[in-house]
């Protein structure tokens, strides 16, 4: 181990090394931060320059735009209330509320913050769990990611108290939506109405970009909402003291383990982190009910997590050969060009390349601290601008993000569209989250609901006597299902009483 380490120490000596970190890392929040590119967009990018680089700033660069990206995707959800990724989609709640509260300095801090230390927190497991964790992944087959799912979905109703009839509508239409398409398993046509272009469903990200970003646009223009302001002038982020983590250090933390271990299973992702962290934190926090009011709590839990996941989710990639999401299976591909085959021998056969990415996965999350300090300066210089000008190239970045996923106009139509439900959602005070939810998790659920049948051989009471993993996580999910059902009917009777 300690040659290995040794070894690995001397890899991450190469000037390239940190070249690529510090290039990809500043490259990745800057993508990040423009809605409709992110992750997948920014590899795909810096693709092409790894091929004529060695090994290790090949990974390095890989993972700074990764991991970046991800981050990146929390200042424009903060500032101008567009996820610039949809793993920041749930960091918009509490975010964009902090900042029409006049403190988008203090909102950015409490992202930084947990971002930096939901990456280092998957570090650390990543080094000292790699195996175990992969044991543990393998169990989780078709059968237990649908439970999970399922578990996930209570976010709806977590999110939606206080309009549930709402929140359960509008995340009903983001299942519907998730299912526009072909069929995961069959490949037979849904709801395309003999229009070709339906048939590849609708895509997350213009979506989502719509959702939020062109909708708070078009609520501005319309100006139906008092609080349709200016956006708040800021100079600076402000870090989070250490007096104002009182209280808050244990959402920190089960966000970061939540994201770790989602990341760890194939197929999940980042947004489901995201959501999943949040809806656990609105429930066990004292500071609940102020969730979706800009509550630092809810950023921390969103951002902790998402970020947590880059870290888990390297983890079937190296392990096991398996990549968790269309990022990693790029990063994957990579390694093999590289040369490096990864997999249950990668620890043996190239044990210093493993711990160097080890290595370079802590300083990148360190860089990501200095270098949003740096820029945040900037950002906030170009906040000044004129709203109208903000506004022109929020609106010319959502058409670009959206077009550059699948090079698709119809993508476009799709964000515009998507921007008139959300403005009308919000016109009559629908929440738009619950949409989000069922667009991120419905597709997942039911490709995992159809393998599962498929494993089973339709016979659905299996999944309850044959896996114990997925019995705990239903019997889970209808206790949290059932909680506010017992609340309703106690609360009658202690007022009769």
């Amino acid at each position: 181990m300690f040659e290995a380490l040794g070894a690995a120490l001397w890899l991450i000596t190469d000037p390239m090394v940190w070249l690529a970190i510090v290039t990809g890392t500043a490259l990745g929040i800057v993508i990040g931060a423009i809605p409709g590119l992110g992750s997948i967009i920014g590899i795909t990018i810096c693709l092409p320059f790894t091929f004529v680089m060695g090994q290790m700033p090949a990974i390095a660069l890989l993972l700074s735009v990764y991991c970046g990206s991800i981050y990146g995707g929390s200042i424009a959800a903060i500032l101008i209330n567009a996820p610039g990724t949809p793993q920041s989609a749930a960091t918009v709640l509490d975010g964009f509320s902090m900042t029409k509260l006049g403190k988008p300095g203090h909102a950015l801090g409490w992202a930084t913050a947990a971002s930096v230390f939901g990456g280092l927190f998957s570090c650390v497991v990543l080094i000292l769990l790699a195996p175990q964790l992969a044991a543990f992944a393998l169990n989780f087959g078709p059968v237990e990611v649908f439970a999970l799912i399922c578990l996930a979905l209570t976010c709806i109703a977590t999110i939606s108290r206080g309009s549930m009839i709402k929140g359960l509508l509008a995340g009903a239409i983001g299942l519907w939506c998730g299912a526009v398409g072909s069929d995961p398993i069959s490949g037979d046509l849904r709801f395309t109405f003999g229009y070709f272009p339906l048939s590849a469903g609708f895509d997350l990200v213009s979506m989502v970009v719509g959702l939020f970003a062109l909708s708070e646009v078009f609520s501005r223009i319309a100006g139906e909402r008092a609080e349709a302001g200016a956006v708040p002038a800021f100079s600076r982020m402000t870090l989070p003291s250490l007096g104002e983590w009182k209280g808050r250090l244990g959402v920190l933390l089960k966000s970061s383990v939540i994201g770790s271990v989602i990341g760890v299973l194939p197929g999940t992702g980042a947004a489901t982190a995201a959501f999943i962290s949040y809806a656990e934190a609105k429930r066990t926090s004292p500071r609940g009910d102020g969730f979706g009011k800009g509550e630092p709590d809810g950023i921390i839990a969103a951002e902790s997590a998402n970020n947590a996941v880059t870290g888990g989710a390297l983890v079937p990639t190296l392990a096991l050969g398996i990549p968790g999401d269309a990022v990693t299976a790029i990063m994957l591909s990579t390694l093999i060009i590289q040369g490096i085959t990864p997999g249950v021998r990668l620890m043996v056969e190239n044990p210093d390349i493993v711990y160097a990415s080890f290595i370079v996965l802590i300083i990148i999350n360190i860089a990501m601290l200095v270098i949003a300090l740096a820029t945040i300066r900037a950002i906030a210089f170009a906040l000044k601008a004129p709203e109208a000008i903000i506004f022109t190239l929020v609106v010319f970045f959502c058409v670009v993000g959206s077009y550059g996923v699948r090079s698709s106009m119809f993508d476009v139509m799709t964000m515009v569209a998507a921007g008139i439900v959300g403005f009308l959602f919000r016109y009559f005070h629908v929440p738009i989250a619950p949409m989000v939810i069922g667009l991120v998790l419905g597709s997942q659920m039911e490709l995992s609901l159809r393998q599962a049948l498929v494993i089973t051989d339709g016979d659905a009471t299996l999944f309850l006597t044959e896996h114990p993993i997925a019995l705990v996580l239903f019997i889970v999910t209808a206790l949290l299902l059932a909680k506010p059902i017992l609340l309703g009917l106690r609360r009658p009777r202690e007022n009769t009483a």
